[in-house]
């Protein structure tokens, strides 16, 4: 069970703001989805709330908490469970759909028996059974989105951070998605979606939109 909150979180790159200071809480359990027109500050805000922006790359103010501890940096984020599925997926083209998965969780520590289990529950979640030995240079791009889901249900986040995650995809397999991010949040994560569909922004409990960088706040749905 894991709350996220955010107190005064603005990104600014240089001169160019790109999130004016806002406060954020998504309880355990519950799905926010944070919408808004190319430019307006999705992706910077999700990434300011995994504390992913190096230095250099974004001056980032304000402070995020899971369950009431700030973190401090991206290190601790992911120790307090903290996972961003970007826009582009962050996927290896060189490895292959199980293997992007089987990585990070042998990383982590998680026993290889424990690993292999969590790589084929998590790819048959997202229809992906199949293609588990293609490499992620071999799917579509929807494919690939599915995969990079995959892999963050594999980790078990305390709080998932998905980034357009359903921009590729056909209604089908965005129905599908949307119901195993539901279930993220069933199993008590905190979910923010990043998402330019309103179809998808209408499956979430609350909706905080953004307008370059300026937000009308929270409506609950």
């Amino acid at each position: 069970m894991s709350e996220l909150r955010a107190a005064g979180l603005g990104v600014a790159y240089g001169e160019t703001v790109a999130v004016r200071p806002l406060d954020l809480h998504v309880d355990s359990g519950r799905m926010l989805s944070v919408t808004g027109p190319s430019g307006a500050g999705k992706s910077s805000l999700l990434w300011a709330l995994a504390c992913a922006f190096r230095p250099a790359a974004a001056s980032v103010t304000g402070t995020v908490r899971v369950d009431g501890s700030v973190l401090k940096d991206r290190d601790a984020a992911a120790r307090a469970g903290v996972v961003l599925v970007p826009q582009r997926n962050g996927l290896s083209g060189t490895l292959s759909a199980e293997e992007s998965i089987l990585v990070p969780l042998l990383a982590l520590g998680v026993p290889a028996r424990e690993a292999l289990r969590r790589v084929d529950e998590s790819l048959t979640r997202v229809g992906l059974a199949d293609s588990s030995r293609h490499l992620v240079d071999q799917l579509s791009g929807g494919q690939q989105q599915r995969v990079a889901l995959a892999r963050a249900f594999a980790l078990r986040p305390a709080v998932l951070l998905a980034d357009e995650s359903t921009s590729d995809l056909d209604a089908g397999n965005r129905e599908l998605m949307m119901a195993a991010l539901r279930e993220e949040a069933d199993r008590g994560a905190a979910v923010v979606l990043a998402t330019h569909d309103p179809e998808a922004a209408a499956r979430t409990d609350a909706t905080l939109a953004l307008d370059e960088g300026e937000s009308t706040g929270v409506r609950e749905m």
